[in-house]
């Protein structure tokens, strides 16, 4: 083979590879814009899902806006909004003031043990009973149990004094309180069959009406920011006598003696 001819093989090689190199070099480049055009897609999807989340976050909830409504206050409330609950028709000045959680299981474990006593108390005379509901927990650990179930409580009050203590005691039994991670106190379908179970509210169709329209939201959010403002009250239950915090009872007898000390018993 001739020398002219290897030069011409050589150059028709040279311009071959360069050929092929321009349309590998179109080939990467229209990849590279597909790659960045998906990852653009991707982001504005992304940005997009983000900025959805953000309006839906950012719009107030039901509970947010029942802490601005006008309040219905139960029957059997007196004070601004109906924030006051006092329970016994004794002429005695004794007032002994629980603060409690729907959703608080130390609650449950305080009228399991002696609920029963501190409302014979009251019956007897010895004392008047005050409540301040309060619904932090739902805070601490997300849901919305301990807001409808100061409202449901606000539905049994509206019908009696009794029906209130006999269904917070419903709530707070063994059989029905739910552990304080379980949200079941947010289902009104869940509120209506522990209802079930006391006399003045089994298939009472106002009471489960009032559960179900959120009737007395707007009263739970201003009893729980009664709650809050409360002095001393940093827990729950916290119970006071005659406006004195005391050390939780864990026994009747606990209770008997600290009413004792308190000057409450005849």
């Amino acid at each position: 083979m001739s020398k002219r001819n290897t030069q011409a093989a050589k150059s028709a090689a040279r311009e071959r590879l360069r050929v092929e190199r321009e349309r590998q070099a179109k080939r990467d480049k229209a990849k590279r814009q597909l790659v960045v055009a998906g990852s653009i897609v991707a982001v504005l999807a992304i940005a997009g899902g983000i900025g959805w989340a953000v309006v839906q976050n950012n719009e107030p909830s039901k509970w947010d806006e029942a802490a601005d409504a006008k309040v219905v206050a139960p029957a059997n409330t007196s004070g601004k909004n109906g924030t006051t609950v006092v329970i016994g028709d004794s002429k005695t000045d004794n007032t002994v003031h629980l603060y409690e959680d729907p959703r608080c299981p130390a609650c449950a474990s305080f009228e399991q043990t002696v609920g029963e006593t501190v409302n014979k108390g009251m019956e007897d005379g010895d004392y008047k009973l005050s409540f301040t509901l309060g619904t932090f927990l739902d805070g601490n650990l997300g849901g919305e149990g301990s807001k409808n179930g100061v409202s449901a409580l606000g539905a049994a009050l509206n019908v009696s004094p009794e029906a209130f203590l006999e269904y917070k005691t419903a709530l707070y039994s063994a059989k029905y309180h739910p552990e304080e991670t379980k949200d079941d106190l947010a289902k009104d379908d869940y509120l209506i069959k522990v209802a079930d179970t006391v006399d003045a509210l089994k298939g009472n169709e106002k009471f489960q009406d009032a559960v179900e329209k959120g009737t007395y939201d707007a009263w739970a959010m201003r009893m729980s920011k009664s709650f809050d403002d409360a002095e001393g009250v940093d827990s729950t239950p916290t119970i006071k006598i005659n406006d004195k915090v005391i050390t939780n009872p864990s026994s009747v007898a606990d209770w008997q003696k600290a009413l004792k000390d308190a000057g409450v018993t005849k």
